[in-house]
């Protein structure tokens, strides 16, 4: 006989992960080794505690979960990698799945949907809300360079162009370039508009 499958629960909101906590023990197979609030604290943990399956959550500080799943994967590489999140967007879907993570769900999924997925991503399975993956099928990658990225990211905190083009040490004709370029790429009408939309879809997850 195997004993129950080992959980490690990541994310920063600890009334979320007690919760988590709560509703996956009740279940007789599923045991709680491990609980996270910082991104860069899994793999410290994860070495001490060695689960079978970590749950994480995309938006953590420190780490990311997408960065935190692709440090996992290799540091443990036999710990399998649920990403649980608030915010189901296609970008962080598509990004997770190329982290390395083995299932990718969002918060309001049914405790029994969620208990089923630990279970069979454990399995070798990869289970993915379907909702969401037609969603990241339709939206495609995102269409931003690198630095089209760096530039919104940075926007998202408003400022003008000069502030921008100091935060980013670069000159304000080629923050304008990027701008105007990431504007065109999302469809935008204005810089705010295509924050939103990078967002909105993703695209901007990271420093």
């Amino acid at each position: 006989m195997t004993g129950p499958i080992r959980l490690l629960l990541a994310d920063d909101q600890a009334l979320v992960r007690g919760a988590l906590a709560a509703l996956l023990s009740l279940e007789p197979d599923l045991t709680v080794v491990a609980e996270v609030g910082r991104g860069d604290e899994v793999v410290p943990m994860a070495l001490r505690t060695t689960p079978d399956v970590a749950l994480l959550d995309v938006e953590m500080p420190g780490l990311d979960g997408i960065a935190a799943t692709t440090a996992l994967r290799a540091a443990v590489p036999g710990c399998r990698v649920l990403v649980v999140t608030t915010f189901g967007r296609p970008g962080y879907l598509r990004r997770a799945m190329e982290a390395g993570a083995n299932g990718f769900l969002v918060k309001d999924t049914p405790a029994r949907q969620l208990a089923d997925a630990v279970r069979r991503v454990h399995a070798g399975l990869r289970v993915v809300d379907p909702t969401l993956a037609a969603e990241t099928l339709a939206t495609g990658a995102s269409p931003l360079t690198e630095r089209e990225t760096a530039v919104l990211r940075t926007a998202r905190g408003g400022g003008t162009v000069a502030d921008l083009a100091a935060m980013l040490h670069l000159s304000e004709g080629t923050v304008r370039n990027h701008l105007s370029a990431a504007i065109g790429k999302t469809g935008a009408r204005n810089r705010a508009d295509a924050v939103r939309i990078a967002e909105e879809n993703g695209w901007l997850l990271g420093d």
